[in-house]
């Protein structure tokens, strides 16, 4: 007896995505099913699409789908091709996606100090690395870091004389204040001049076909922040924080105005989460232990993870080679990889941006 396309299906329903946790047939990844039994043997042929960058991954998600074939009596050569398409996703009420850019992730904290800019720059390259576009805005017009964490330096170039193009570094598209400032020159500006300046760096940089684009946000929960969530299409909001209650207190504002716009809280990463002796290798938790978990539990809202503090990830943001690049291989950059990948299915999970397939009615008057 010949093998169905059915048969495909309930054999894959059973597989499960490992970073999902849901099987391959109700994500609605399986496509394209081909069988062909006019040999004796079935041969099967079929597209398995993700919604998520997973370049690392990509061989063993194929493998497990060509094992679960293989089990099918009677089954013949198998072909199992493996793709990634990332999707533009929904935003705040009221505004359109940017052309260009598929999905902007804010990444926030109510405080400064927290290790916000290092997460974001580490968790864009970490989707870098998995095989998406990703570029960086980096929006703390007061004290630009971007620039000195991906080692890159300049002024950006206007092909058109109404755009500029984005700086690269590290496979990055990067826009930021600091490449068009002296580095010691400080921002003397009130708040709608800073405003104006995020929202042209954000317009006015020539995107070039972005699947995420993360926005490395000031600190605090101030007229700049709330203009940003109100004016800027944002896909979601990853927030920062230590573990000390005076960092989690400020973080909790942050997720609560975000929420108050409309922008979902994809997940919190507690930074300085614990410190590792460089001569001993004693753990301590110097800022205090669980407050990002707890968190969480009290918002209900997930936990990326947690990260260590070590003179390495200072050392390697400050030299220009971010953890992810410097290290790619070491435990850090793991926890910012799983991290990335958290981040990337919640977000290929949330529903689909269609209003690019409605067509603008005008209503003139005669």
């Amino acid at each position: 007896m010949s093998i169905t396309a059915e048969d495909v299906k309930a054999a894959l329903s059973k597989v499960l995505d490992p970073n999902t946790g849901k099987d391959f047939v109700s994500m609605k990844s399986v496509k394209n099913i081909q069988v062909d039994g006019a040999a004796g043997a079935t041969n099967i042929a079929l597209d398995i699409e993700l919604g998520y960058p997973a370049k690392s991954q990509i061989t063993a998600i194929r493998n497990s789908v060509i094992t679960a074939l293989q089990a099918l009596p009677g089954a013949g050569n198998i072909s199992v091709n493996v793709t990634v398409k990332i999707l533009s996703h929904t935003v705040q009420r009221g505004l359109k996606i940017m052309p260009n850019v598929k999905n902007i992730i804010a990444v926030a904290s109510g405080k400064g100090g927290v290790g916000k800019s290092t997460t974001a720059v580490n968790l864009a390259l970490a989707l870098a690395s998995e095989g998406a576009s990703v570029g960086i805005l980096d929006a703390d017009i007061y004290g630009p870091s971007q620039p000195m964490m991906l080692g890159v330096s300049g002024r950006p170039e206007s092909h058109d004389g109404k755009t500029m193009e984005p700086l690269e570094s590290h496979g990055l598209q990067v826009s930021s204040i600091g490449f068009m400032i002296d580095p010691d020159e400080p921002m003397v500006w009130r708040g709608p001049m800073v405003t104006q300046a995020l929202q042209q760096l954000l317009d006015q940089t020539n995107w070039r076909q972005l699947d995420y684009l993360i926005v490395d946000m000031p600190p605090g929960t101030g007229d700049i922040q709330l203009t940003l969530s109100q004016k800027v299409p944002v896909t979601g909001a990853v927030i920062v924080t230590t573990p000390q209650d005076i960092a989690l207190l400020d973080a909790r504002k942050g997720l609560k105005m975000f929420e108050k716009v409309g922008i979902p809280i994809l997940g919190v990463v507690e930074n300085m989460s614990t410190h590792i002796c460089t001569n001993c290798g004693h753990t301590e938790a110097i800022f205090g232990h669980g407050g990002g978990e707890k968190m969480c539990k009290d918002f209900g809202v997930d936990f990326l993870g947690a990260l260590p503090l070590t003179m390495a990830i200072r050392e390697q943001t400050d030299s220009g080679r971010p953890t992810v690049i410097a290290d790619p291989t070491g435990p850090v950059a793991a926890i910012y990889r799983d991290i990335a990948r958290k981040v990337a299915v919640k977000i290929a999970e949330k529903a689909k941006d269609m209003t690019s397939k409605f067509p603008t009615i005008v209503i003139k008057n005669d």
